[in-house]
């Protein structure tokens, strides 16, 4: 990239700021500011989420059921597919 471009896009950059700004401190606008997920606590990053844990209890039931019931993980999965295609789960 040559230094003309970089100037062009340091520019654009430099004149979206601006505008940022402007909306910023005009009261009456509706920013549109995306914003990621909430931040939450160290602590909170460090225990497991509900989701998670209950994703893990899942999978070791189904394991454990496809070994007592001697069923191959393929036709498991085919099943669970149809499941989920039938709306029956999620």
């Amino acid at each position: 990239m040559d230094e003309r471009e970089k100037l062009r896009k340091f520019r654009e950059l430099d004149d979206a700021f601006a505008e940022a700004l402007r909306e910023l401190e005009n009261p009456d606008s509706r920013l549109d500011i995306p914003t990621g997920p909430p931040v939450r606590s160290l602590e909170a990053q460090e225990r497991p989420d509900d989701e998670a844990v209950l994703q893990q209890a899942f999978e070791r039931r189904l394991k454990a059921l496809m070994q007592d019931y001697a069923q191959p993980a393929e036709s498991v999965r085919r099943l669970l597919e149809t499941l989920r295609s039938l709306g029956h789960i999620a």
